[in-house]
């Protein structure tokens, strides 16, 4: 038997939407804050890639 553990530890998941809050401290609750309004700009930014991309297409295809 190997003294080390083969499997690898799961990363804990910084938020879950509907988790329960309470046992948080504040600084871990600004932490989540942070981390998720940095998720939305990154959600926003693809969803602005997205709509180029099919505006793009839009004016290619109605071509005519």
């Amino acid at each position: 038997m190997s003294i080390f553990d083969d499997a690898p530890a799961k990363k804990p998941r910084p938020h879950e939407i509907g988790q329960e809050l309470s046992l948080l401290s504040v600084a871990e609750l600004e932490e989540r804050i942070g981390l998720l309004r940095a998720e939305i700009e990154r959600l926003e930014a693809e969803l602005a890639t997205k709509d180029r991309t099919k505006s793009a297409a839009e004016a290619l295809f109605s071509r005519r």
